[in-house]
């Protein structure tokens, strides 16, 4: 790597965004180079060990564009950039046919509208990672056969260090493998390396004030790498502070078979996530990727509990795929149960009197019908409340899980980076959970990470094809 390496377009990452840009470029006659930092054939990335769940906000990606424009909008409060909304709902059923092309295949999840189209095979519902063979391994290793198969490179073991500037222009990337630095020389470069999840720093400086105290739900591989060389180059960013992730066992930090599941979301949003003093932190009828925020912001994120009864346990608690109910009793999950509130705060440790006022008053609340007045406010955003008042009554430690964060690189439609006044930095695009404008806003809504990844790695490698100055 001592002399400079010159291609039409490089790729910093080679997960789904990363790969999908490459494919994309290749067919469109360019010369491309991945950089990717992982050093083995089944390289780490979160693209790999993914659930394989292609939609947008919960919703069909054959839906019309007005109506996915709109789902994206709710479920964001109206915070998601709209011009990204609009590419994103427009190009996702192109991008899965394009997918398709490139040897995916997919399987219905049941009858759900959202999960017809699951990355083949499914992944089986276990608790514990299992992804290798399953449908975003395979796909993912299937883009890397078709991207050698072009005459594309992959180059393992390579870690981005900076971008090259060239006056305003990025023209190349800086990189490290095996110990030596060298160069890598584009008419245009694609940021394409994930989020910063997995960054104590930038988990202390946006997400967490104890960012130890956060179960690392993911491939422990985004480190905001690119996130920073764009800063350095100029890029604006947008907001930083919300994640996709759920609430979990804390004892998942102990034992691997209580995560990425069985997720404790449904308990947490159907009943009350409590703190040390026993009282509420958040409005729970938000949903479990806000509570997860919520619990991640506390001084200790590791104080949490999730209080709940039997009907919550009957209920809600068996209703995911991979149910609380019995999965984490099954799994070696701590689960207190007591016939009072004052013998269940014992049990849990936390302090009697506190806890039952919080009770007290959250059934009040409900029972009443205004309990948007309790302190934090609840809602009926996604789940009514109900009285918390059915003997046996629970509680489950838990701890938020974080999966990628939301926000990033500023970037246009079409995926071009951003300066703070919004004029694009010429060669410079980035794509995936690297960049930021989807998801977030108050409520963290959750958009859909695979989608905005083939998405944008699609639309970023065919504006880069167009616009690319010439060599």
């Amino acid at each position: 790597m001592a002399e400079m390496q010159s291609f039409d377009v490089v790729i910093v990452g080679a997960g789904f965004t990363g790969l999908v840009a490459a494919n994309r470029a290749t067919q469109l006659g360019l010369k491309v180079a991945v950089l990717e930092r992982g050093n083995d054939e089944f390289y780490a990335c979160n693209s790999r060990y993914a659930g394989g769940v292609l939609h947008i906000s919960y919703h069909d990606v054959k839906d019309p564009q007005p109506v996915l424009v709109r789902a994206i909008e709710e479920i964001t409060t109206g915070s998601a950039d709209r011009a990204l909304a609009s590419a994103l709902a427009s190009t996702a059923l192109r991008a899965v046919e394009w997918l398709t092309a490139e040897g995916a295949s997919f399987a219905a999840d049941g009858s759900i509208s959202w999960r017809q189209r699951v990355l083949a095979p499914r992944r089986p519902p276990v608790t514990e990672m299992e992804w290798r063979g399953f449908g975003s391994d395979v796909t993912l290793r299937k883009l890397e056969q078709n991207l050698v198969k072009r005459g594309g490179e992959l180059h393992l073991g390579t870690r981005a260090l900076a971008l090259i500037m060239s006056s305003d222009r990025c023209t190349g990337v800086e990189a490290q493998r095996s110990g030596r630095r060298g160069a890598y020389g584009a008419r245009a470069v694609v940021l394409a390396d994930g989020g910063f999840q997995a960054d104590i720093d930038l988990l202390r400086r946006h997400i967490s004030p104890a960012p130890q105290a956060l179960k690392q739900r993911n491939a422990g591989t985004g480190r905001g790498d690119g996130l920073r060389m764009a800063q350095q180059a100029g890029a604006a960013v947008t907001a930083l502070d919300a994640f996709y992730g759920h609430l979990l066992s804390r004892d998942a930090f102990q034992n691997d078979r209580l995560w990425p599941y069985p997720q404790i979301d449904e308990l947490g949003a159907a009943g009350v996530v409590v703190d040390a003093r026993g009282c509420r932190v958040a409005d729970e009828g938000v949903g479990g990727v806000y509570l997860a925020n919520a619990v991640a912001r506390l001084a200790d994120p590791g104080c949490a509990t999730a209080i709940f009864d039997e009907a919550i346990w009957q209920g809600p608690g068996r209703s995911p795929s991979i149910p609380p109910n019995p999965v984490l009793i099954k799994e070696g999950g701590t689960i207190f149960e007591a016939a009072t509130v004052a013998e269940l705060a014992r049990k849990a440790g936390l302090p009697e009197r506190e806890l039952e006022n919080t009770l007290r008053g959250f059934n009040e609340a409900v029972q009443s019908g205004r309990y948007e007045t309790l302190d934090p406010p609840r809602s009926a955003r996604k789940r009514a409340p109900t009285c918390i008042s059915n003997p046996p009554f629970y509680a489950v430690p838990i701890c938020a899980g974080i999966t990628y964060t939301m926000g990033g690189i500023a970037i246009d439609a079409a995926g071009r980076v951003l300066r703070p006044n919004r004029t694009p930095i010429p060669g410079l695009y980035a794509a995936g959970s690297t960049t930021g404008g989807l998801d977030g806003g108050p409520a963290c809504g959750y958009v859909g990470g695979l989608m905005k990844a083939i998405v944008f790695g699609l639309i970023a490698a065919e504006h880069a094809a167009e616009d690319l100055p010439a060599g």
